[in-house]
């Protein structure tokens, strides 16, 4: 008979006491995160109203969602204008970082004064823009009549209402300002004395070594901007409810009325599962090209 050594017994009581002090984290896991999604994927084959058992439906959901031109092809065409914001929020931000990282004086201000709009929590965003937006009494119209531009009804309009999303949007990429002049501290100094000795300008130095340095950075922020953009909901919900005429019933505002308004989990759940996949197969069309796109200091690309 082999008896355990004293080693086994001292590793299996530490690995008995990890799981111990894991088992907070990984109790709430499985409850609050892994059995909502196994169930959400069961409920998208079902007929699911909440006050009644599930009903199996098979894919009746699914086939029902890409038939329906009223309400879900319109909301998915809807999520996708918004990546309009995207290349122009990046753009942006870069930009704007680059201006920043001058070793200027009072440049500390004007770091300050570009990352405020960001901590600005979004509900209260939201309703300052409600009130800049305003028609009659707001203080974008009333600036465009100052310069004699022609003026819209903005988020009474199905027209101007998208782009008046993106801007409010805009106006708080102070965050990812941020995160670039973290960046731009980081790139290699010796690489501008190299370019120097060349005979680059700023621009040249810009393109070919500033842009690559910080590529991974700008990176991970598109990832994290396409998935922010298909799971957008909190300005349309307060500003608009997919108002006017259904131009900002986006996605995830359409798969919040059918669970919680309208009660339809089953088809939510499928909306759900719709919506990972179509995140999923984005996210790994943008890894896929980042080969040829991001730089990484010390690597094949």
């Amino acid at each position: 008979m082999i008896r355990p050594t004293k080693n086994s017994v001292t590793t299996r009581r530490d690995l008995l006491a990890g799981y111990g002090f894991i088992s907070p984290w990984l109790i709430g896991f499985l409850i609050l995160t892994l059995y909502p999604i196994c169930a959400s994927l069961y409920y998208s084959f079902c007929d699911y109203r909440v006050l009644s058992p599930p009903h199996w439906v098979g894919l009746r959901n699914y086939t029902e969602l890409f038939t329906d031109k009223d309400y879900f092809l319109p909301s998915l065409w809807n999520t996708m204008f918004m990546f309009l914001e995207l290349p122009i929020a990046l753009a942006l931000s870069v930009g704007i970082a680059l201006l920043l990282n001058q070793k200027l004086k009072g440049m500390v201000f004007f770091r300050t004064l570009c990352y405020l709009p960001s901590v600005v929590p979004t509900v209260a965003s939201a309703i300052l823009w409600l009130w800049l937006l305003n028609p009659e009494y707001g203080l974008v119209n009333a600036t465009l009549k100052m310069l004699h531009i022609p003026t819209t009804s903005w988020l009474q309009s199905p027209i101007w209402a998208k782009p008046a999303f993106i801007i409010l949007d805009l106006w708080a990429v102070g965050g990812g300002i941020v995160i670039y002049l973290a960046a731009l501290q980081g790139v290699p100094q010796h690489l501008y004395e190299a370019a120097d000795l060349d005979g680059a300008g700023p621009w040249r130095k810009t393109w070919n070594i500033t842009l690559p340095a910080i590529s991974p950075v700008i990176f991970f922020n598109a990832i994290l901007g396409i998935i922010a953009t298909f799971q957008y909901f909190t300005q349309t919900f307060l500003l608009t409810n997919g108002g006017p005429a259904n131009s900002t019933l986006f996605y995830a505002l359409f798969l919040y009325q059918n669970a919680f308004q309208y009660f339809r989990m089953g088809y939510a759940s499928a909306m759900a599962w719709v919506l990972f996949a179509i995140t999923a197969l984005a996210t790994v069309i943008v890894f896929k090209s980042s080969a040829r796109l991001v730089y990484y200091e010390g690597g094949d690309n």
